[in-house]
């Protein structure tokens, strides 16, 4: 039987950087086992992102995983709930909750300065013990990323991604639409409750990022989605940090394999991550890996540091894995980002990813590192990005 990894640096795809001389980060990157699996593999770009669809991570690894968007698709927040468990009827509504800071009326960070879980989860709980009911439930998750469920409420709403808002005023992207003053409302009385809070006291007395408010986006209804094992073939694990993708790999029927120390920032335990991989694969035919650390880099518009996680990536990630699939006898690797997050706009982009995938039966096309100027030469296109998944199981 095969055996099968799929590793996806969330983000990792660039623009060309002036700080690299013209070339993206992947290109500037000293990453030699992505660009053996590119060389002796092939490469090639695909699009994730359906024409008319928002360049997020969840539409986007979708797509790796094998299923189209326009079908399944009914919003980020509802995924994320079935990585927390969360029930939902079906006329119930989810948003995603994120702890921001806000400086001068703008957007400053999205992450509160990557608050800790064990910070992130008490706002929450202190949030929802004042402003939850039967109807209303602030539901805590990992580090800034928790979730807000209604019951018996109807929305027809806009909201904005605050990772792809960064330095824009305030006023510009609250929500529009049935239920914006609702949630608008929220998000004041969540300023007034952190305002004096004992952890934004501690913070502020350190000099640290405080949390101003909860940001409410990517709602949406109850997520339903088709087994891989019923549409592939095979038994599958992920492996992740995060709750996106944790529920994309629970709705498939993916079991989830946790690591210690795996964070969803540049700090995560990338060997961990190999490691717990490596072993799966004994008892899996398909592992999902799945790294945060250069999308992170890439919202900050830090350059250098998102250099430096696809860096630790390819060393700790992509290396140990590719050594432990050449002792078996069938095997296949694809390393593939799941969109863009140029540093230069520190927002996503629906721009096609470069991919490269290696193993058995696997033929070359262009001998070359990889990067995006290498797959686009490459002239091997994947346009559907749902369709790569076919073509890696099955090439």
């Amino acid at each position: 039987m095969t055996k099968y990894v799929i590793i996806i640096p969330d983000g990792a795809a660039d623009e060309p950087i002036e700080e690299f001389d013209g070339q993206t980060v992947l290109e500037a990157a000293e990453i030699p086992n992505m660009d053996r699996v590119s060389s002796q593999g092939r490469q090639g770009i695909v699009q994730t992102i359906p024409k008319g669809m928002d360049a997020g991570s969840d539409i986007a690894q979708m797509s790796l995983l094998g299923y189209d968007p326009q079908r399944y698709y009914t919003g980020r927040a509802p995924i994320e709930a079935v990585a927390q468990n969360i029930k939902l009827g079906p006329d119930d509504w989810v948003f995603r909750c994120n702890l921001i800071t806000i400086v001068d009326g703008k957007m400053e960070d999205h992450s509160a300065g990557h608050i800790s879980s064990e910070e992130g989860t008490q706002l929450i709980k202190d949030l929802d013990e004042q402003l939850g009911n039967d109807e209303m439930r602030f539901h805590p998750g990992v580090s800034y990323r928790h979730l807000l469920v209604f019951k018996g409420c109807e929305f027809d709403i806009h909201t904005y991604p605050p990772h792809d808002n960064i330095g824009t005023a305030i006023e510009k992207i609250l929500p529009r639409g049935k239920g914006a003053e609702q949630l608008i409302d929220l998000m004041a009385k969540s300023q007034q409750i952190f305002a004096n809070h004992d952890i934004n006291k501690v913070k502020r007395d350190l000099g640290e990022s405080q949390t101003s408010s909860i940001w409410l986006w990517g709602q949406g209804r109850r997520a339903k989605m088709g087994s891989f094992s019923k549409q592939f073939g095979l038994k599958g694990a992920a492996i992740t940090a995060v709750d996106l993708t944790r529920g994309l790999a629970k709705l498939i029927g993916f079991d989830l394999i946790e690591v210690e120390g795996a964070t969803g920032f540049v700090d995560t335990n990338y060997a961990g991550k190999a490691a717990a991989a490596i072993e799966a694969l004994e008892k899996y035919d398909i592992v999902v890996v799945h790294i945060e650390a250069p999308d992170e880099a890439g919202h900050s518009g830090n350059a250098g540091l998102k250099k430096q996680a696809v860096e630790q990536i390819d060393k700790y990630v992509v290396g140990p894995i590719l050594e432990a699939l050449e002792k078996y006898e069938d095997w296949k690797i694809l390393v593939a980002p799941d969109h863009p997050t140029p540093v230069n706009s520190c927002a996503h982009s629906d721009e096609p990813v470069p991919f490269a995938m290696a193993g058995t039966g696997v033929s070359g096309i262009l001998n070359a590192n990889f990067g995006e100027s290498n797959a686009a030469e490459s002239g091997f296109i994947i346009e559907n990005g749902h369709e790569l998944m076919e073509y890696f199981l099955k090439s």
